[in-house]
């Protein structure tokens, strides 16, 4: 409980300079104070017995030798059958019935509730009208329908306080909204006599209401104080034999009150107070906080009216919030659904900020897709880096104490299992707080002793929460989640429409690949009898032919060789599809070594020098596709070399960023100084069977596309630079995960 104290108010109590201790207030035991104020009595039963009283018990009820005696010589056997019953009743936690003691047949209040085992019975005085719940059940029926026309939480906390001070007639009630579960409150209705000074629109530190007394306030619909003067009526024994500590009362009503909360209402100088608890699922609220600056004791049947009030605006105050609350949820999913069938169409356009902060409010938004971090708004994107290495992964996560004035709150979405995100932010909310206290002094020492800083005063201060932000609401948590929920959905559906898709295209590239082997080799048999009968004829007919005849015969025999060499090119370049792969660790000068007894010939033919400059490493590949791909693309640099002298190629490996990645990684580079190649004709320069350079030039133009074609079955990239000085740099990586 001590840890709930902030160290700010800590640190603020140190600097009083005085002795007293305010996570005392915070270990305080306020439901086992061992006493009940003096205008009632209490028993305790346990097996027909009672166990425990209240000092004041026997003359109140005009009773003597009541420890230890049977109830039944208070009750009779009905009435203590009807207030089991009650007890034992799924009605509520407490529950109130008149009585008439069984030896002079006085009238009593009596509310029963279960603590510990025991029937616990507390009596109240009867000696108003003997339906006086009646009376009031006109007037709390017009009250309830006059706040039911409130169409705002702020008009129906405005016509409460209203009703409960007239039901009442307290001097001051106000509705007191809790910022958050362990927060501050704003007093944010008040009904209020002339001379005393307004509390509407102050704040009240957290450490007016400890821990545990929000947790009775949960439990209790309504506490009264009767008189801030009472003299308190101990518990007789003051410990249960049993536990060893006071009778549980958290379900009393007339349990006695903390000697710090006296000290408080002596200090704004109150003698009588209520307060009635606002519940939202279970959880506090807020409070209808009531004070009387005369005695003011309220019977069970006023009482019982105020509670019902209570729930009734409870329910009330719900239904207001879920309205607006489902409003908000509406505009945000018409800003979800919008994005949807943006993402439904492109995945990865759903992962612009754009719109995003339409699904949740707050002062920017950013998204994390494939590790790059795209901000909207005044947050930069190394901040949300930083923030997101702290981050959980894989659950909504969210904070509103991040401790900056520029990030103060966040709201992360995860989405799938890379890493990828949503993260709403939100700014310091520097709203200044008008307080009843300087909530940086909480405590002082006063002329009377203990006291806690005086409220209510003039002293107003100013305060700023440094460091937070908005909370997020359910609605917010809910919005997030919902947004999650659907661009899950529609990244299953996309990856199970992708798998449909890899499966439709591996089975068509099996059957084009085997298409286009029976294809070539199908045609490689007439194109053999067509390039044979062109030669018989030559050889035949060979000085009888005019000179037209003998150069078209002379084509057919050309364009049969080609032919041959295309349908060559394409056997191979399906073969590629379905050979598998060895890979190990080459040498490069061992590879260009081999690569030179083919293409060594046609590169000394073109006066082109070759050199692998320094200590390469390795490359990690297939070392027969490896010799392919030297060959190919140093016959290429044979076949552009440049006119004039010298004509160099030069090979090694080099860290390069590929097209498209973020970080270097080793690429082999083939560089020669040639004719170039033009930007715009590179990629052009990969395809099947395209020559940017046909005239004068022999080759099938399928080189370089079975040069990519092996790369890529690597699982790597191949593009083709300007070399510095002019010509052209051929670089391939091999799939950076497995060198």
């Amino acid at each position: 409980m001590s840890e709930w104290l902030s160290e700010r108010a800590a640190a603020a109590e140190r600097e009083t300079g005085t002795t007293f201790d305010l996570t005392a207030c915070v270990r305080e035991p306020i439901h086992r104070l061992g006493g009940v104020q003096s205008h009632g009595a209490l028993i305790a039963v346990r097996a027909g017995t009672i166990e425990v009283t209240s000092a004041n018990a026997e003359s109140l009820l005009g009773v003597d030798g009541l420890l230890g005696a049977p109830v039944e010589r208070l009750l009779d056997g009905e009435q203590l059958a009807r207030l089991h019953a009650l007890a034992d009743a799924d009605t509520g936690q407490t529950a109130m019935m008149p009585v008439r003691l069984a030896p002079d047949g006085r009238r009593f209040d009596v509310t029963v509730h279960r603590a510990e085992e025991r029937l616990v019975l507390e009596f109240e005085n009867a000696a108003g009208a003997v339906d006086e719940f009646g009376a009031f059940s006109v007037p709390v029926r017009q009250a309830l329908i006059r706040l039911q026309r409130a169409g705002t939480v702020t008009e129906a906390t405005r016509a409460a306080v209203r009703e409960i001070r007239a039901i009442t007639g307290y001097d001051r009630v106000v509705t007191y909204r809790f910022e958050s579960a362990d927060g501050p409150g704003e007093v944010i209705a008040e009904d209020v006599v002339e001379d005393w000074e307004p509390w509407l629109g102050l704040w009240f530190p957290a450490t007016d209401i400890p821990p545990q007394a929000r947790k009775l306030y949960e439990r209790n619909w309504i506490r009264v104080i009767a008189d801030v003067a009472d003299a308190t009526a101990r518990l007789v024994p003051d410990v249960l034999p049993d536990t060893g500590e006071p009778l549980d009362l958290s379900l009393s009503v007339l349990r006695t009150v903390s000697p710090f909360h006296l000290e408080y209402l002596r200090n704004i100088a109150v003698s009588s107070s209520m307060s009635v608890s606002l519940l939202d699922d279970g959880r506090l609220w807020g409070l209808i906080a009531c004070h009387g600056r005369t005695v003011t004791a309220l019977s069970p049947p006023v009482r019982a009216a105020c509670e019902f009030f209570g729930v009734a605006l409870s329910l009330h105050l719900a239904a207001l919030r879920e309205r607006d609350e489902s409003a908000v949820r509406e505009r945000s999913r018409i800003t979800i659904a919008r994005l949807l069938e943006r993402t439904s169409v492109d995945l990865t356009a759903g992962w612009s900020p754009a719109g995003l902060d339409q699904v949740v409010e707050c002062a920017a938004v950013a998204v994390r897709f494939g590790g790059v971090i795209t901000v909207a708004g005044p947050v930069p994107a190394a901040a949300v880096a930083e923030l997101l290495a702290g981050v959980p992964a894989g659950e909504l996560w969210h904070s509103d104490r991040l401790g900056s004035e520029q990030l103060s709150g966040a709201l992360v979405l995860p989405v799938g299992t890379s890493g990828d995100c949503v993260v709403w932010l939100r700014g310091e909310r520097t709203v200044a707080r008008r307080w009843a206290a300087d909530p940086a002094t909480p405590v002082v020492l006063g002329p009377n002793g203990r006291r806690l800083t005086p409220r209510g005063s003039t002293a107003v201060f100013l305060a700023t929460v440094r460091g937070r932000s908005m909370p997020w609401s359910a609605t917010d948590l809910a919005m997030a989640a919902e947004l999650g929920r659907s661009l899950t959905e529609i990244a299953l559906a996309q990856a199970r429409k992708l798998a449909a898709l890899n499966v439709e295209l591996t089975r068509s590239n099996v059957d084009l690949n085997s298409f286009a082997h029976a294809a070539a080799h199908d045609l490689k048999e007439p194109l053999r009898g067509i390039a044979n009968y062109a030669t018989f004829i030559a050889e035949d007919t060979e000085g009888r032919l005019d000179e037209l005849t003998q150069r078209r015969l002379e084509s057919i025999q050309r364009l049969a060789t080609r032919m041959d060499e295309l349908l060559n090119a394409l056997l191979y370049y399906s073969r590629l599809g379905r050979v598998d792969l060895r890979r190990e660790a080459v040498d490069l000068r061992t590879a260009v070594a081999r690569a030179l007894e083919s293409a060594g010939p046609r590169l000394e033919t073109a006066g082109v020098q070759v050199e692998v400059p320094g200590d390469p490493p390795p490359v990690v590949a297939d070392p027969v596709f490896l010799d392919e791909i030297l060959v190919n693309l140093l016959v290429n640099a044979a076949k552009y070399a440049r006119a004039d002298p010298p004509r160099l190629v030069s090979i090694g490996v080099a860290a390069t960023v590929p097209p498209g990645g973020a970080d270097p990684e080793p690429a082999l580079f083939v560089r020669d100084n040639g004719i170039g190649m033009p930007e715009h004709l590179r990629e052009e320069a990969f395809e099947l069977f395209r020559r940017l350079h046909p005239g004068g030039q022999d080759g099938s133009g399928a080189g370089l596309a079975i040069v990519r074609r092996i790369v890529e079955r690597h699982g790597g990239q191949i593009w083709a630079g300007e070399s510095p000085g002019g010509g052209t740099t051929m670089w391939a990586t091999f799939g950076r995960d497995r060198q």
